[in-house]
């Protein structure tokens, strides 16, 4: 009988720990704070999205305001389209603002950061971004660096 209780209370504390890891695995993530109900979606078209995943992060200032919901291909200009959903808390971005995929880290996730512009009008459903930067892709860095140390051997 005392072998059942000290199994019992093994398990018990085993299921315990499990869910702690659970919990402890979306705070890392940030999963659970995802958009709610209560959101917009506007567009923004990149000619190079270098990693940037649905779920990842738009940021303001360092602030949560959204997720990335759907990359795909713009059919007329052939460049990534990306639908990013933000919170309606956050309806007050100025039609003339910016997003830009950057890098947490030197080597970490894509996210997009949003600098607010100065107009008077507000970014609504279904408005497009109009001013975006791409994604650095190191390989075409380092590639260009190469071609240009190439030119001046030749000069």
């Amino acid at each position: 009988m005392h072998n059942r209780t000290v199994e019992a209370v093994v398990g018990f504390f085993l299921c315990l720990g499990v869910a702690a890891i659970l919990m402890l695995t979306f705070q890392v993530s940030d999963l659970q704070r995802g958009v709610n109900g209560n959101s917009y979606t506007v567009y923004a078209n990149f000619e190079n999205t270098g990693g940037l995943k649905v779920g990842s992060s738009v940021n303001m200032a360092g602030v949560n305001i959204g997720r990335v919901t759907e990359i795909s291909i713009d059919e007329d200009t052939f460049e990534s389209r990306v639908a990013l959903t933000i919170q309606n808390d956050y309806e007050i971005l100025p039609r003339d603002s910016s997003a830009s995929i950057l890098t947490a880290g030197l080597l970490g996730e894509k996210y997009i950061g949003v600098e607010p512009g100065g107009d008077i009008k507000t970014l609504k459903d279904g408005d497009v971004v109009k001013f975006t930067e791409s994604a650095l892709v190191l390989e075409q860095i380092i590639g260009q660096f190469l071609f240009n140390q190439a030119s001046a051997k030749d000069d």
